[in-house]
């Protein structure tokens, strides 16, 4: 019985992990509460735990748990005089009919995420809490594995997601995909979202470690869910091959203690070739058909740096145009400073130097260590060592997790002996 129960809590730990944002988008779908959902749907996770190691995990887990929990929450809104006018209003008599918790309940559950990965990113809601809703709503992340994938107390992410959540209900923001005429408009802010979940995994802001694997994991998970579901969008499969092809070097990005390998140094037979390949066919999907999206440029960019044996033998002309093409397409100051490193490969440290320095007015950029980074770079390959300590200096000043500030220290001492 120990063994069969064991099965069956990991049966629902799987299942409950995997189908999570399949769930709750049906339960926010159907009862227009996302607290409700999340409700019902842990009340039906406990009640797998009791049926599950008695009668057997059933055919359609999934399904199963979905039936369950609305019938927990057809009994809650009975009971709650609240949300009276919304019973009738839904009609939720209808589930009384649906199967006991321990029958098959016949039928696959619905996939309704598209709707709640564009309620998670909805432009009315505080950029701060979309990614972690959609960590907490899409991924099934617990509030304590959201506010450590973003290095905040877990009362302070509580209270971000609970605020999220009133919002939402007060703002009467809607569970629906965006019409065709607004999908181009409101895509872009659910890929952002989600590409500022990758970043925040792959290069963190702050803390012990320069990387967290489980939420660039996460992440990926994520856009693969929304490429399955709007296989047409171009730039979804930009995303998502920019993703794979970043992430093909996340284990040569960091040595054996944890320190940060550059580029340059990295064992490229660390990288891994599956994602590279699988990342170069989406950015051939995702160039194909018409006008190139800002998503699939960066993936082309990140596909010619995977592709080249060495950083000298790097098609770098290719890049520069490749970034001249997406400063047209979505200019700001990071992607100025990335073409700036670029030009500064083809052309020389002068010539990139002289882009940066044209840069030093860019008030985003001021606090940005990595700009400060790259010139201090730039100013030692030019000899110019006192220069290089002043900018290592600040870039130190600014920089969040200590193996960037360790590598930063190292340059700094490099720049500051004589020549």
């Amino acid at each position: 019985m120990g063994a069969r129960a064991g099965g069956a809590e990991r049966a629902v730990e799987a299942v409950f992990r995997e189908e999570h944002g399949l769930l709750l988008a049906s339960l926010v779908r159907r009862f227009g509460d996302l607290d409700l959902a999340e409700e019902v749907a842990s009340e039906a996770v406990e009640a797998a735990l009791v049926h599950w190691p008695v009668q057997g995990v059933p055919a359609r887990p999934g399904a199963w748990l979905l039936t369950t929990a609305r019938r927990k929450a057809v009994d809650r809104l009975r009971r709650d005089q609240v949300y009276a006018a919304r019973l009738a209003a839904l009609q939720v008599e209808t589930d009384r009919s649906a199967p006991a918790p321990g029958a098959d309940p016949g039928a696959e559950l619905p996939d309704e995420r598209l709707q709640l990965f564009f309620t998670c990113a909805h432009p009315a809601l505080p950029a701060p809490a979309r990614g972690a809703l959609m960590l907490r709503c899409l991924a099934g992340l617990t509030t304590p594995e959201v506010a450590r994938a973003y290095l905040v107390p877990q009362a302070t992410m509580a209270q971000r997601i609970v605020r999220a959540k009133q919002k939402i209900r007060q703002a009467r923001i809607p569970f629906r995909v965006p019409g065709a005429d607004e999908l181009p408009e409101r895509l872009p802010g659910v890929l952002q979202v989600l590409y500022s979940v990758f970043t925040e995994g792959y290069a963190a802001s702050s803390g012990p470690e320069l990387q967290r694997p489980d939420l660039t994991a996460e992440a990926v998970r994520l856009v693969r869910i929304l490429y399955r579901l709007l296989p047409t969008e171009r730039e979804v499969a930009g995303l998502l091959a920019l993703m794979l092809l970043v992430r093909a070097r996340q284990d040569a990005r960091t040595g054996a203690d944890g320190e940060l390998v550059l580029l340059a140094d990295q064992d490229r037979s660390r990288w891994d070739r599956a994602l590279i390949e699988e990342g170069t066919a989406l950015v051939t999907a995702a160039l194909t058909g018409g006008p190139p999206g800002p998503y699939a440029v960066q993936a082309a960019i990140a596909a010619l740096h995977d592709e080249a044996p060495d950083l000298e033998t790097t098609d770098w002309p290719q890049i520069v145009a490749l970034y001249d093409v997406l400063s047209a397409l979505a200019p700001s100051p990071v992607v100025a400073l990335n073409r700036a490193v670029a030009v500064a490969m083809r052309d020389g440290a002068e010539a990139g130097l002289a882009l940066l320095d044209g840069l030093a007015g860019e008030e985003r950029l001021r606090g940005h260590h990595p700009y400060h980074a790259a010139r201090g770079d730039l100013l030692r390959r030019l000899g110019r060592g006192p220069e290089a300590a002043a900018a290592y200096r600040r870039a130190l000043d600014m920089a969040g997790t200590e193996p960037e500030r360790a590598h930063l220290r190292r340059m700094l001492e490099a720049a500051r002996r004589p020549a």
